[in-house]
């Protein structure tokens, strides 16, 4: 009997400290309530759920020059792709061409022709390099700054972000009331325990 007292015991006092969940709402509203509101939790898990994207997000809807920002920057981002990829196709073709001469000049077995035309071939190939350097140095520095954009952006994304988690927590002001309830709930099942043999 003492056993099925404890047991029905134990079930409510976990019972009852299921229904005292804390209601910790906001005092007022902030982006982290409206990001964590507007994305399910399915999207939230599976796109990894970044909370400083989804604040900035937030703060996207309501500011003009934030949504200008963004997308000048979208915009810069998908130009790039397009101006590196269409010199970089041009001179890939022209490199692979040369490997690819280069490779087939080897099976020519006059070694005279051979080696007049590996000449050539690579005559050629220098005096391509030389004409596309100056393009070569533009495309590296237009990846280069295109690293630096981004990390800009990111930088500052955080920071814009930043005063609003800080809102955030303003508005969620953690009280120790229902945890030292808890602590006291717990205690009092372990004091029960111990008497019990």
């Amino acid at each position: 009997m003492k056993k099925i007292l404890f047991a029905s015991t134990v079930i409510l006092s976990v019972l009852s400290c299921r229904e005292n969940k804390p209601q910790n709402k906001p005092i007022i509203e902030n982006a982290v309530d409206n990001a964590e509101s507007s994305i399910s939790k399915v999207d939230k898990y599976s796109r990894g759920g970044n909370l400083v994207v989804n604040i900035y997000d937030e703060l996207l809807k309501k500011d003009k020059t934030l949504q200008d920002l963004d997308e000048r920057i979208l915009d810069i981002y998908s130009k790039t792709d397009k101006v590196i990829n269409e010199y970089s196709d041009i001179i890939y073709k022209s490199e692979n061409y040369y490997n690819d001469a280069t490779a087939l000049a080897k099976s020519v077995t006059d070694s005279i022709a051979k080696k007049q035309i590996e000449n050539e071939i690579k005559a050629s190939s220098e005096k391509y390099n030389t004409k596309t350097q100056i393009i070569r140095d533009l495309v590296s520095k237009i990846k280069a700054n295109n690293i630096i954009l981004h990390d800009q952006y990111v930088l500052f994304k955080i920071r814009k972000t930043l005063p609003e988690i800080e809102k955030y927590q303003n508005a969620h002001p953690l009280k120790t009331d229902n945890l030292d309830q808890f602590v006291n709930k717990q205690n009092k099942l372990l004091e029960e325990l111990k008497k019990l043999k």
